[in-house]
């Protein structure tokens, strides 16, 4: 099976791949001083991260790369602060808070800077947040910083304690990760499209008798033949498909009439894919007899696609991320299956799987702008029957309909 599927990947030529390609010096600088033009209008003094997927975002370093045995004890710091130009331009003046020991180590990530970069280095018997406030990088007597969900509690602490006022992630600097450029774009596109392309491969190759955990291992093998890397995956046969991120041990063996849920998600050049199909194997007969039969599983199918195509007439400029969830929901409650949708219909996606802004039908506050990408996944799950899920990849634009990154949709229950 694995080498059917692969085989059957390779063989389309690998289309989608043509709109991605690994982010220049340039993006990193452009992102950063977008980053400075926001901490000036929320009237913050600098924004600070430590190692994961904000760093990776500025300055292209994951936590791993930085600390690959465990997230330690050392605040290895990024200070981004806005500065003003003669000609009157804000742009990002950046910062690293390191360990003396590790200077060089931080000097060798080469980090995507146009020169060298500026590193601020503390002692062992030093306190580092002592040394960043006496480093004379700020004119106020307390300065505000920024930090977002990924900062530690304990650095936290130890700036607040140490001359600094500690605010959360929000305002103009929240949009910033939130704003696609056209470079993450095409990475998107390409990174959905192809994690769709390969579970349909993947599908024609399936035979009766595969266990989930089977089909998971073929389907990641054959999202790395595209250079991929699948990060999650999440297979399950009809009633384990009812608990929407299942929990089963993946033994469940594959019939005729089984339902497939496939969720999963890979990375390409950092960005993440999240897609979910439901479909029937290729060895079930698409006609009359069959349809009758297996009616109550299309009829909720073809209702969760109704579902996701009300919310996508709601990605548009200056909707609230509520009306998203709320047009998908209300499909599913007409259909009398309300209580069955148990989760929000979706979130944004970036370099993570869920980013914000987040759709649920209370997030009233987060209106939709041009170049933020997110996922509609609404599902009906019925207890000890099976599960049906829905999930696409949409960028809102300035105008018009939505531009959907995971296409062409699912057709129908034999056509993912």
């Amino acid at each position: 099976m694995k080498l059917c599927s692969v085989k059957n990947f390779l063989e389309t030529g690998l289309p989608f791949m043509k709109t991605a390609s690994s982010l220049p010096v340039v993006e990193y600088v452009e992102r950063r001083d977008r980053l400075a033009q926001a901490l000036a209008i929320d009237g913050v003094d600098a924004f600070v991260v430590e190692p994961g997927y904000t760093f990776k975002y500025y300055a292209n370093v994951s936590q791993p790369e930085w600390e690959v045995w465990e997230p330690e004890e050392r605040p290895f710091l990024m200070v981004v602060r806005p500065v003003r130009t003669q000609s009157g331009k804000v742009i990002a003046n950046t910062t690293f808070l390191a360990p003396a020991f590790e200077a060089e180590r931080a000097r060798l990530l080469n980090m995507p800077f146009e020169g060298p970069i500026s590193i601020l280095p503390w002692e062992e018997h030093w306190n580092p947040y002592q040394t960043l406030y006496d480093a004379q990088l700020f004119t106020a007597k307390r300065p505000t910083i920024m930090v977002d969900e990924e900062m530690r509690d304990f650095i936290q602490r130890g700036l607040g304690k140490n001359g600094f006022n500690i605010v959360g992630l929000g305002g103009e600097v929240e949009k910033v990760r939130q704003t696609k450029s056209e470079r993450e774009v095409g990475i998107l596109r390409a990174v959905n499209t192809g994690t769709v392309e390969a579970i349909r491969q993947m599908r024609k190759c399936m035979y009766s008798g595969l266990t989930e955990n089977e089909v998971m291992e073929v389907l990641d093998n054959t999202l790395r033949a595209a250079g991929m890397e699948p990060f999650f995956d999440i297979v399950l046969f009809d009633e384990n498909a009812s608990n929407p991120h299942g929990g089963t041990n993946g033994s469940k063996v594959l019939e005729e009439d089984t339902f497939v849920l496939i969720d999963v998600g890979a990375h390409l050049h950092g960005y993440s894919s999240d897609v979910c199909r439901t479909f029937f194997p290729p060895f079930l007969p698409q006609n009359d007899e069959v349809k009758n039969r297996l009616s109550h599983k299309l009829e909720i199918w073809n209702i969760v696609f109704d579902a996701q195509t009300a919310s996508m007439a709601h990605f548009k400029e200056n909707r609230t991320a509520a009306s998203v969830d709320i047009a998908a929901r209300k499909v599913i409650t007409d259909a009398g299956y309300g209580e069955t949708f148990t989760h929000r219909v979706g979130h944004g996606i970036g370099i993570k799987a869920h980013e914000s802004p987040y759709l649920n039908k209370g997030n009233t506050g987060s209106l939709l702008k041009a170049g933020m990408t997110f996922t509609s996944e609404p599902g009906i799950y019925l207890v000890d029957k099976f599960g049906v899920r829905h999930e696409d990849i949409f960028l809102v634009r300035e105008e018009g309909e939505p531009d959907c990154l995971s296409c062409p949709r699912a057709t129908d229950a034999w056509t993912p």
